[in-house]
């Protein structure tokens, strides 16, 4: 089956092409990794940046599945405010 994995950063970035997962259980193991790549590319974006998720998609568009990352700093950090990733 073809799962789209659509990410969302305060911008939409769809999956047009999708990616063949042989099991529901191996996408889930695909977003995983794949968020992982993108918080170690993306690390420093990871505390300044809106709100990151990732819809994982069929190819008719239902969302199968949603991950969501979130980082908030301590008050004891100097900074109370919320910052997410995903």
């Amino acid at each position: 089956m073809i799962y789209h994995f659509n990410m969302h950063d305060g911008r939409a970035y769809p999956d047009t092409l999708g990616t063949e997962c042989a099991t529901l259980d191996a996408a889930r193991v695909e977003a995983v990794q794949r968020i992982g790549r993108l918080l170690a590319e993306e690390a420093a974006r990871f505390w300044t940046g809106d709100e990151w998720t990732m819809d994982v998609t069929d190819g008719s568009g239902l969302t199968l599945f949603t991950l969501m990352f979130m980082a908030a700093n301590s008050p004891a950090a100097g900074r109370s405010n919320l910052r997410s990733a995903t």
